[in-house]
């Protein structure tokens, strides 16, 4: 693979053999840098500042204490390609053609190249961009991330690796997964996290005068819990698998706390807008010993669209400009990102065909949710949420298996600000709110009758 994408980037992409001058100023002072920071199977409320008493995160509370909290942000899906998808799209993962996950090996297909995504916005209107982390969404020439408007590369194109050799953990064949602009590079034995560490300490040194966009995704807490020997040691008398899993989110927070810091020794916090999220609840896999998060008093988990699938936890701080220490309770969602990232860093063009909506004025000055109503569709569940009426299609639970009564809860309604945690199916007491919401969701253009 390291040949094939590396002669592509030499026919294709030469603006990428060409260093970027750290001299390059700033447009103007005001266009800020742009860090968008994704974790992986984060539980919905595994952070202090979200309510979780037995961890410790101080780097994302404080991050929260100087921005924004949100406390209704929905990911797009509950698994990882579809959701990151959204996220880089600014659509549906049903708009972005991909509502299911991408493969793992050199090849596979994933998100069509020809959607236009954040970067190539950024791009275009003159930022460098980087990517560090994560990629999962396609494995083959066309949509790598150099394909996709990013200058820089550096992580794995799979779902998952170990964080020491950087072989993808899931399934055989083993085979090594770690590239740098598309040509394979080995770092044995070296923490993975503290890997892109460096690597992004690289690339903001060198960029410190150029605008720049930096998505920076987390392979963590998913598994394989792998945390440094020194957060075992704190954690050693929770229960597993909140043990490990626990210890998995501070070094997560620590990891971000040292990409602020980088930012901070810059003299870039008042220049740069950090966007924080989860792409969807945690594991309940046997990967993850069955569990570990924390998804408070909401119901599922990763794959399932009940709340604690897809309700997810979301920081937003610009030091100086942004509101400080404020809590947004409008419902949001992650194809909201683009435009609300591209309307804050003063990008007015954007694609015709976004889904997302701008949320600068809920930001700003508390504004209503820009949304009547949200979608999702992931194999045979579908939900719709409505102001505080939710209806699932098919639901699943895997946090509780055997839960869900597969003959009466076909379809599952709830009022949100009544049950949060969604155990009581009002199917039978409220029909005229079904039919409504039945055909609310069939009113998407992604839904199909057959759902019903």
């Amino acid at each position: 693979m390291g040949k094939n994408i590396n002669l592509l980037i030499y026919l294709f992409c030469p603006a990428l053999l060409i260093t970027c001058s750290s001299g390059r100023k700033h447009i103007s002072e005001e266009i800020p840098n742009v860090i968008l920071i994704l974790t992986d199977d984060q539980g919905s409320m595994d952070l202090n500042c979200y309510g979780a008493t037995d961890i410790q995160t101080p780097n994302l509370d404080k991050l929260a204490k100087q921005g924004i909290k949100f406390n209704q942000f929905y990911a797009g899906s509950s698994i990882s390609s579809p959701s990151r998808a959204c996220i880089l799209t600014g659509k549906t993962p049903q708009g972005a053609q991909l509502a299911t996950n991408a493969g793992s090996m050199y090849g596979d297909i994933g998100m069509p190249g020809e959607q236009t995504v954040i970067s190539e916005i950024f791009k275009n209107a003159g930022y460098a961009t980087a990517h560090i982390g994560k990629w999962h969404l396609g494995y083959n020439e066309k949509t790598i991330p150099n394909s996709q408007g990013f200058d820089y590369s550096f992580g794995h194109m799979g779902g998952c690796i170990d964080n020491y050799s950087h072989f993808f953990y899931w399934g055989a064949p083993n085979r090594h997964d770690l590239w740098e602009n598309g040509v394979e590079v080995f770092y044995d034995g070296k923490f993975f996290p503290e890997l892109m560490v460096e690597k992004a300490e690289t690339y903001i040194k060198a960029h410190r005068n150029t605008p720049f966009f930096l998505y920076f995704t987390l392979n963590i807490p998913h598994y394989p819990l792998q945390p440094p020997e020194r957060w075992r040691k704190v954690y050693k008398n929770l229960p597993m698998p909140r043990r490990d899993y626990a210890a998995f989110i501070s070094t997560m927070d620590e990891i971000i706390g040292k990409l602020i810091t980088i930012i901070e020794k810059q003299s870039l916090s008042e220049q740069t807008i950090i966007f924080f999220l989860s792409d969807q609840g945690h594991s309940c896999e046997q990967r993850t010993f069955g569990g570990g998060g924390y998804a408070g008093p909401l119901r599922g988990c990763k794959f399932s669209l009940f709340e604690g699938g897809i309700r997810i936890p979301a920081i937003i701080s610009w030091k100086g400009t942004l509101p400080a220490d404020v809590t947004i309770n409008q419902v949001c969602h992650a194809m909201d990102i683009l435009p609300t990232l591209a309307s804050l860093a003063g990008i007015p063009e954007l694609p015709d065909d976004l889904e997302g909506k701008d949320l600068s004025g809920v930001i700003r000055n508390n504004e209503p949710s820009p949304h009547e109503a949200l979608y999702w569709k992931l194999d045979d569940q579908w939900a719709v949420r409505k102001g505080n009426w939710k209806l699932i299609g098919n639901p699943i639970d895997p946090a509780s298996p055997g839960s869900v009564n597969k003959e009466k809860d076909t379809l599952f309604l709830v009022n949100l600000d009544e049950d949060i945690s969604e155990r009581v199916n009002l199917v039978d007491k409220e029909p005229e709110k079904l039919k409504e919401m039945i055909n609310e969701y069939l009113s998407w253009k992604y839904s199909e009758s057959e759902d019903k």
